[in-house]
C-alpha cells in the first residue's frame, strides 16, 4: 500500500468516525484520480473521454452510498477500483444499447456504390432473399430500417448477443455471395 492509499484508507476512516472535513478532502483526492483512470479506460477502449465524467460521477456516488461497507482493517484501494470497475462496466452494459458500427469496419464488405454500378433495389432484395431467415430479419432491422441492436432484439424475441452473431453472419454471408459473382 503506498502513502496515497494509506491516505485514502486514514481519510475514511475518519470520514467514518464522523469528521465531515476529512470526508469532503478525501473526495477531493479521489475525483482527480477516479478521472484519470476512467479516460484512461475510456481511451484503450476506444471511447471518447466525453461520457467519462459521468462514471466518475457514478464511482463517488457510489464510494458515499457503500462507505459502511468498507472495513476499516482492509486497504481502500481495492475496494475502490472494484466499485470503480462494476461503475465502468454497468456503464458499458447501458452503453451498449446504443451499438456504433463503424462502417469502416465493413468497408469491403460494402463497396462503393461507383465500384458496383447496376445495383438496385432488385438486387438488394436478390441478396437478401439468399441468407437464412433470422439473418435476413436482423440484417434488414438495423441496416435497412435503422433499428438498434436492443430494439432488434425484442422485435425478434433474441438476446442482443444473438442479434449482434446474426448480423456478422448476415455481413459475412453477402461478402462471400459479392466476391463469387465478382468472379464470375
Amino acid at each position: 500500500m503506498d502513502d496515497r492509499e494509506r491516505r485514502w484508507a486514514q481519510g475514511m476512516r475518519d470520514a467514518l468516525a464522523g469528521n465531515q472535513t476529512a470526508y469532503e478532502q478525501l473526495l477531493r483526492e479521489l475525483a482527480p484520480a477516479l478521472r484519470a483512470a476512467v479516460r484512461r479506460r475510456f481511451s484503450s477502449i476506444g471511447l471518447g473521454v466525453g461520457e467519462s465524467e459521468d462514471v466518475v460521477q457514478e464511482i463517488l456516488l457510489a464510494v458515499h452510498l457503500k462507505r459502511h461497507t468498507w472495513r476499516a482493517s482492509d486497504p481502500l484501494g481495492p475496494w475502490l477500483w472494484t466499485i470503480a470497475r462494476n461503475k465502468f462496466v454497468d456503464h458499458l452494459r447501458r452503453r451498449g444499447r446504443r451499438v456504433e458500427v463503424p462502417i469502416e469496419d465493413f468497408a469491403e464488405i460494402l463497396p462503393a456504390q461507383e465500384e458496383r454500378p447496376g445495383t438496385d433495389d432488385r438486387d438488394v432484395q436478390r441478396h437478401l432473399a439468399m441468407l437464412p431467415p433470422r439473418q435476413r430479419d436482423v440484417l434488414t432491422s438495423i441496416a435497412v430500417e435503422g433499428a438498434s441492436v436492443g430494439e432488434t432484439a425484442s422485435r425478434l424475441g433474441l438476446t442482443p448477443g444473438a442479434v449482434r452473431v446474426n448480423l456478422h453472419r448476415a455481413f459475412a454471408r453477402l461478402a462471400d455471395r459479392l466476391r463469387g459473382e465478382e468472379t464470375e
